[in-house]
């Protein structure tokens, strides 16, 4: 594309959508970090470094898949499944407009988005999986699980044919997210090649705890529950009145969520809990994503009631005599918000949407859902698109992480000694400075160096 035609594409651009985008944009990127802080929360004092470092490898290798293949896969002309390489590379994805933005503030976007689900998902090695594996897993899981995924939702592929409704990703972002999660603990928990039981390495249940650090909680809370609100308003990729409802909306579900979680604990525990507030709000943000320009607000309200009390139910199920027997760990209760939320937000998508609401924007057009449309045939084509996701995300993540530990190096459960000592001991260079072998002193050599005796 020449000079010229990208300044006539520019010039075809909506100044104000544009403008709109990118401000919401640079406040979801925010998200991706995050999670890590979120992790680090959830996870024991001498792991808490080793839980933030994935969402760094997140962004980064995100960003370079998504300019290498992952946007031409998923927005590309093609297939049921996979899109074309028409974009390979980013070519000639500049100023051209997606709708009446520019096509790389659009791709821009969409990255936020896989790199979010991304960091998210590998919040199942938490505690146990090794860092360096996670380098390959990332970029392959995002070619087969999420690229392909987000093109049968959103890029043309036979999921989007079919009907499904889908705002910002109940089944590409939550269901995604929680199945790849969950496959990763298992395999870490039953390990079929080279991290298998051996002299140094013992496959086994972690001991369930209680988040460590609720600072940590806090400022994810408010980082995630913010970029959130950026994230489902952007999605209208247009400043209208939809973006505003959805704004709205997004905000009242994670709000009675938070809620109806910290009244259910007091009422069990009498004292108030920011964990609680934490969880609660996330899974009204769940509830909301698939819907939040589809639903009114009366509902979106009892959707994070129902996502609440629904999620919380879920994750007692890390704490039974079942899960130890199994070896099941779910220690940043992904599954229990993101998978278990993402699957029931997905079906109640198809039960409560209503046509008038989508249509804020003055564009979108949908036969609505079972309640308010009477569209029942919306339901089937939900749960379609919710065992799609789960199964598609599961079973490609398994054999990813599988193969990955196939490689002599890249094993992908630490060994005992590691998790024992916490993996920011063996894991994290900057570990090195706090061990108690060292005698820190604040005051420089002359050479400018930290003093280590």
């Amino acid at each position: 594309m020449v000079l010229s035609d990208v300044s006539t594409a520019w010039e075809a651009c909506d100044r104000t959508d544009t403008l709109f985008v990118l401000v919401c944009t640079v406040f979801c990127w925010s998200i991706i970090p995050a999670v890590g802080i979120a992790y680090s929360g959830y996870c024991t004092r001498s792991n808490a470094l080793a839980a933030i470092m994935p969402s760094l490898l997140t962004v980064t290798v995100c960003s370079i898949q998504w300019f290498l293949i992952g946007y031409t896969l998923t927005y590309g002309e093609g297939g049921y499944v996979f899109g074309d390489f028409k974009y390979a590379f980013h070519k000639d994805v500049l100023a051209e407009p997606v709708g009446t933005i520019p096509a790389v503030l659009f791709s821009f976007f969409q990255l936020v988005f896989q790199a979010t689900v991304c960091a998210i998902a590998v919040g199942g090695a938490c505690e146990r999986g090794r860092l360096l594996s996670l380098v390959p897993f990332i970029f392959l899981w995002s070619t087969f699980v999420y690229n392909p995924l987000a093109h049968m939702v959103w890029g043309g592929g036979f999921l989007e044919d079919l009907g499904v409704l889908d705002f910002a990703g109940g089944t590409p972002v939550h269901i995604c997210s929680g199945a790849t999660a969950t496959a990763m603990s298992i395999y870490l928990s039953y390990p079929i090649f080279r991290s298998r039981k051996s002299d140094i390495r013992t496959p086994s249940h972690l001991v369930i705890h209680r988040p460590v650090n609720s600072l940590c909680q806090l400022l994810a809370m408010i980082q995630i529950w913010g970029s959130w609100l950026a994230f489902d308003a952007g999605t209208t990729l247009a400043f209208n009145f939809k973006s505003i409802m959805a704004l709205w909306v997004t905000n009242l579900c994670a709000s009675s969520g938070a809620l109806t979680w910290m009244i259910y604990t007091y009422a069990e525990t009498g004292r108030w809990s920011l964990d609680s507030c934490f969880m609660g709000a996330l899974a009204g943000l769940v509830m909301i994503t698939p819907s939040a320009g589809f639903v009114d607000t009366p509902t979106a309200f009892f959707f994070g009631i129902l996502g609440a009390l629904v999620c919380r139910q879920a994750l007692r199920i890390k704490f039974t005599d079942f899960a130890r027997r199994w070896r099941w760990v779910d220690n940043g209760d992904t599954f229990a918000t993101h998978c278990v939320g993402g699957i029931l937000a997905t079906i109640a998508t198809g039960c409560f949407a209503r046509k008038e609401v989508a249509g804020y924007d003055g564009a979108t057009d949908i036969t609505g859902g079972v309640f308010f449309d009477g569209n029942v045939k919306q339901l089937g084509v939900q749960i379609v698109e919710a065992i799609v996701g789960f199964s598609w995300s599961f079973i490609f993540s398994y054999v990813i992480y599988a193969l990955i530990d196939c490689i002599p190096g890249f094993e992908v459960l630490a060994t005992d000694k590691d998790i024992i000592a916490g993996l920011d001991a063996s894991q994290m260079d900057e570990e090195t400075l706090w061990m108690e072998t060292h005698k820190y002193s604040p005051f420089a050599e002359p050479n400018g160096e930290l003093h280590l005796d």
